[in-house]
């Protein structure tokens, strides 16, 4: 069977001509060499285990380094005593399997040939997905870099379910996986979950690989946590083949847009839509293709009745709105009560039957069904209002309420009568950092000695208002709005007086009304495909001031001095001239970026994690948060802080 040695070596010249002509190192990486400058801190026994085999990439030593190519085919000449026992455990293999394990070192989720070269060598070529292995693990120093955070991330699934083949490089994502199989991190899994999770597994890689064919830098094991989305893993051992390979077909472009951390598209005033549409026609459309005798139907979908959440009862407004404004050629309906998938699922498809056109869901929690309802109806749009949730098939939109946030900042340094201004967040998810962030700094630069004392409605047991006046806090950033059945007037920028009634000073306002006409008016005038600039991009709608969704009311209680700063530092923000985060800015722990160095991107800002240097307080930990908001956290939360 020498013929398949000189087949194998063709293989192996092919591997370093290719390297050579890259200027890449052409043989087998050495960990030995990785490993020179002292970068890790103990090796631990993980014990003799199947190990799969595309995992397998060096050699411990330098040894024979030069043996092989750096894809593991021979490169000796065929008569060498290394190309005969080559040829023997190929025999072996082909007869009857090799069942004498290698010996390998684990480094960084990739394994590294003690003892084994040639058998690693001869699997490889024979296509071989995993190969016996007694493993030890190299465990590296702590740094600050996404490889190190991944591979503790793996680290801490392979504790609970210990399978190497499973490679999941977003942030969070193991845990995600976990939770989607129904088990969570930090406790030995059944044995019966890790088999079931690695047949699944298997024959999700198979036929993943299957339908890619190398296109796209996805590991089978992220394609794995996008279908689990979508899908439930356990049905994947029920499925056969071409049904499986149909549902990765389903949801091929969900996978294709998480191939770059570049893939959402963000739409903002300034975006050009098209060779022939801007943004002005997106805002402007005139309405015409549909009539009051056969209406466009926009459906939305809230969690809990409007008039018990200040957050619902703004998108109520909003559809009211374009009730009011279409003159009847626009038909909307309501469905509440969808706090579960199956509560959401169900009335998508009571809206579907309606005849809905576009369904608006106004929580992020709901984005995970909202991906399944939009795979499930491809002619009907769907829309998720959330921030850094990337879909191809869903839509997202948020308001850039850090702008007003900025504006009230500097109005309330303005108004303070002492140096500590009180600041109530809600849940700490993305978007919520910048908008807090950017009222701390539109107060300083106002009074730069001024302090922001941060809360977090959210947090369990939290009564603000008590925590505030016992801190001697008179003035505060509250809810952005009052819920309707409420007589409370704690909201917006308000300040408590001795006689502890409330004066309310200014608010931030969403007009979801504003976003959803223009929506609305751009799908009627087939302008809704022109917002799609890239297919391997999610889009998103970041709309500030400028686009009208977001502004700031002034009470007519405050002077006319200080209304006359915002409404300067407004007109300054509209034309651009001024942005809360151009310029030198300091966290609690340290420089975030100095003068001269560029703007903040949209991504940059809605993920921000961390607080400015003038803001008193910190985000809540995962435990000390109220049951309502994990399920919103878990979705739409800061990933660094809650992976």
């Amino acid at each position: 069977m020498q013929e398949d040695y000189i087949k194998a070596k063709r293989l192996g010249q092919k591997e370093y001509q290719k390297a050579m002509s890259h200027g890449d190192y052409p043989y087998l990486p050495v960990l030995d060499d990785i490993l020179a400058g002292d970068v890790y801190n103990n090796e631990i026994p993980v014990g003799l285990m199947e190990i799969p085999i595309d995992f397998v990439v060096g050699t411990k030593t330098a040894g024979r380094t030069n043996a092989f190519a750096r894809n593991f085919m021979p490169l000796f000449e065929p008569e060498t005593e290394f190309a005969m026992k080559w040829n023997d455990l190929y025999v072996s293999q082909v007869k009857e399997g090799i069942r004498d394990a290698i010996k390998v070192y684990e480094y960084m989720h990739r394994f590294y040939v003690q003892e084994g070269n040639k058998r690693v060598s001869v699997s490889k070529y024979v296509n071989t997905p995993t190969v016996l292995a007694n493993v030890t693990r190299i465990i590296p120093r702590q740094n600050d870099s996404q490889e190190y955070q991944s591979y503790q991330q793996f680290l801490e699934f392979f504790e609970s379910c210990p399978i190497y083949d499973i490679e999941i490089t977003a942030r969070g994502g193991y845990k995600k996986l976990a939770e989607a199989f129904g088990y969570d991190l930090g406790k030995k899994w059944p044995e019966e979950a890790i088999k079931a999770l690695r047949t699944s597994y298997q024959l999700f890689d198979k036929t993943y690989r299957k339908v890619s064919k190398g296109r796209i830098n996805i590991t089978s094991g992220d394609a794995l946590l996008i279908y689990a989305q979508l899908y439930p893993i356990e049905s994947i051992k029920e499925l056969g083949t071409q049904a499986l390979i149909r549902r990765i077909g389903k949801i091929w472009n969900e996978i294709l847009i998480n191939e770059n951390d570049d893939n959402i598209a963000v739409i903002d005033e300034n975006v050009e839509l098209s060779s022939k549409n801007n943004i002005k026609k997106l805002f402007n459309a005139v309405v015409t293709n549909y009539t009051k005798e056969k209406p466009f139907k926009a459906a939305f979908f809230y969690e809990r009745d409007p008039s018990t959440s200040n957050w619902l009862y703004g998108h109520e407004l909003g559809r009211n709105y374009i009730e009011d404004n279409f003159d009847g050629i626009v038909e909307t309906s309501v469905y509440t009560d969808c706090n579960t998938d199956e509560e959401l699922s169900k009335a998508v498809d009571n809206a579907i039957e309606w005849g809905a056109d576009i369904c608006f869901t106004v929580s992020p929690k709901h984005m995970p069904e909202t991906m399944r309802c939009a795979l499930h109806y491809p002619k009907v749009k769907f829309m998720n209002c959330s921030i850094n949730l990337s879909s191809s098939n869903v839509r997202t939109y948020y308001g850039r309420m850090y702008e007003a946030k900025f504006l009230l900042g500097a109005l309330a340094a303005s108004l303070s009568k002492g140096k500590n201004i009180g600041y109530l967040a809600s849940y700490p998810i993305y978007g919520q950092a910048a908008e807090i962030n950017a009222f701390a700094i539109g107060a300083a630069l106002i009074n730069p000695d001024v302090k922001v004392v941060l809360k977090w409605s959210s947090q369990k047991d939290m009564d603000f208002m008590k925590e505030f006046k016992e801190e001697g806090i008179d003035l505060i950033s509250g809810p952005d709005l009052i819920m309707p059945n409420s007589a409370s007037r704690e909201f917006g920028l308000f300040r408590i007086m001795p006689d502890d009634s409330i004066i309310n000073l200014a608010l931030p306002v969403s007009n979801w009304g504003v976003f959803y006409q223009r929506i609305i008016s751009s799908i009627m005038e087939a302008d809704w495909d022109d917002a799609t600039y890239e297919k391997d991009k999610a889009t998103n709608y970041y709309l500030g001031m400028a686009s009208g969704v977001i502004d700031v009311i002034l009470s007519g209680k405050i002077s006319y001095y200080s209304r006359k700063q915002v409404e300067s530092l407004r007109l300054v923000l509209l034309k651009g001239l001024l942005n809360p985060f151009d310029g030198e800015i300091h966290s609690q722990n340290g420089v975030i970026k100095v003068e001269g160095d560029p703007s903040l991107t949209y991504e940059e800002i809605v993920s921000m994690d961390w607080l400015n240097d003038n803001v008193i307080g910190r985000f809540p930990k995962k435990e000390e948060l109220k049951t309502e908001a994990l399920e919103t956290i878990n979705i739409s939360g800061l990933l660094k802080l809650y992976q």
